[in-house]
């Protein structure tokens, strides 16, 4: 008989496999997005235009029967566009607080750093702390709530880059990349008669996804890996070039990420291999570098790269840890 574990897996993978009806080539990718979600956490996708940000951010909300908003981040967007407005009644001459697209299960802002900084101050509260205050009073969010941005480098023309704060709020930051010339001819042949995004139904609900999230906290991880991803995070701090490392969310988010990598490897406990596999999803965008660092073209993704490769990796069980 199936375990409930069990179970969740095979919901957790028929959501995956339903995203990938969509979004060719880039099953790593896919794989990654989910695991923010898996683990309760925000994710961030950034690239280039045309190259399947938002196409991913709308298959994950179409492959889960929950309420989905999308808020399009333009220069002349107000916090509370998003969050809300009080408006006067003038039959009871009061305020009521009508509520934004935030208030929602899925949110997708697409283009957020199209936004000004302002606006986007305005997700930092909802996104860590699941809740909105505005005239002095607290609206909770959706026990599900789960932001999934997408972003255009920096470098584009009418663009403002993400605050630190905002960054570390974000569970997970993917890149898509281009797809291959196999994968964009796949893509082109599925839409000789429209969007295979409009035939995607929900093949998982509230209480699925739930689940997911709940075998995913039972997963372990013993205390030599709970060091080890406590290393990893510290090194970034003294690495060369270095001017913000990764933060304590960063440790937190790097071990609950492996956790989640660990459940849809189909183990209930987390390996070395786990952590590796998402450290630089986790930590990279988290990495900021001194311009002299940039200049001479090093990246954040070689940070996590000399650190993944100097800090002594743990010797873990062939099996489940026996204790905390």
């Amino acid at each position: 008989m199936p375990t409930p574990e069990d179970e969740a897996r095979a919901k957790a993978k028929a959501i995956e496999d339903n995203v990938r009806r969509v979004i060719h080539g880039k099953d790593d990718r896919v794989r990654l997005a989910l695991l923010a979600l898996f683990a309760r956490g925000h994710l961030l996708i950034e690239d280039v235009p045309g190259t399947g940000k938002t196409m991913l951010a709308r298959a994950i909300a179409r492959s889960l029967d929950l309420g989905f908003k999308r808020i399009q981040c333009t220069q002349d967007l107000l916090p509370s566009d998003m969050t809300g407005v009080a408006v006067f009644d003038p039959h009871s001459l009061t305020f009521t607080f009508r509520q934004g697209p935030v208030f929602t299960d899925v949110l997708l802002a697409d283009e957020v750093n199209r936004a000004t900084p302002r606006a986007q101050s305005a997700l930092l509260e909802c996104m860590e702390e699941r809740q909105v205050t505005a005239d002095g009073q607290t609206y909770p969010l959706p026990p599900l709530f789960f932001v999934v941005a997408t972003q255009n480098p920096v470098e584009l023309e009418g663009t403002f880059p993400l605050p630190e704060a905002q960054l570390d709020r974000f569970a997970l930051q993917v890149q898509l990349g281009y797809p291959t010339a196999e994968a964009l001819a796949q893509i082109l042949d599925d839409q000789r008669a429209g969007h295979p995004i409009d035939a995607l139904g929900p093949v998982a609900r509230r209480e699925d996804l739930l689940a997911v999230q709940e075998a995913v906290r039972r997963v372990t991880i013993d205390l030599g890996l709970r060091r080890y991803v406590a290393a990893l995070v510290e090194a970034t701090r003294g690495a060369q070039g270095v001017v913000l490392g990764a933060s304590p969310r960063a440790a937190i988010w790097l071990g609950l990420v492996a956790r989640a990598h660990a459940f849809a490897a189909g183990r209930a406990f987390a390996l070395p291999d786990d952590v590796q596999a998402v450290a630089h999803a986790v930590l990279d965008h988290r990495i900021i570098l001194d311009p002299r660092a940039r200049l001479a073209g090093r990246t954040s993704a070689d940070v996590t790269d000399d650190v993944v490769g100097r800090v002594p990796v743990p010797v873990v069980p062939d099996g489940p840890p026996p204790g905390p």
